[in-house]
């Protein structure tokens, strides 16, 4: 019979060994402009663009997008957490600041991501929300990945009702 630490520990090794795979497929349509099409049911398509005078301007374009994503990953499990923890939120804005800046070659690149995350939540709840500020980072699957190679500072400015 083999131990529980023997058992915790094969558990694990499987666990690192999932992957899942997500397909996006981007087709031009004319100019810069890109239709978004995820793989997932019952969800719009999303139109990309270059902002004038490369593109039109018609859609956020990859460095918009890019910071959407690490604000809405950040939001989301921030509020995951606190679902868990029976906190009741009243209401959560975010503010993602991305800065571009030109490399040593002179390409732009994104140079760093600053997030600003209000949560609004009653006083009775501050416990939980401590809590959750502590841990919420590590389940961002987007800002994990992406600070590997990008710096992205982030803040929690909870709003008592």
């Amino acid at each position: 019979m083999q131990s529980i630490k023997t058992f915790v520990v094969k558990r694990c090794a499987e666990k690192l060994a999932e992957e899942k795979e997500i397909v996006t497929t981007l087709e031009l349509q004319k100019g810069f402009e890109f239709k978004v099409e995820f793989d997932l049911e019952n969800v719009s398509d999303l139109l990309m663009d270059e902002p004038t005078p490369v593109g039109e301007g018609l859609g956020p374009n990859a460095s918009r997008v890019l910071s959407a994503a690490v604000g809405n990953c950040l939001s989301a499990s921030l509020l995951f957490c606190l679902t868990k923890a029976r906190v009741n939120v009243e209401g959560l804005r975010t503010t993602v600041a991305t800065t571009l800046a030109r490399n040593e070659e002179g390409y732009w690149r994104v140079k760093g991501i600053k997030v600003k995350i209000s949560p609004q939540v009653k006083e009775e709840f501050s416990a939980q929300l401590k809590r959750c500020i502590e841990l919420f980072e590590n389940y961002c699957i987007v800002t994990q990945s992406v600070r590997k190679g990008i710096p992205v500072m982030v803040e929690v400015l909870p709003k008592s009702i």
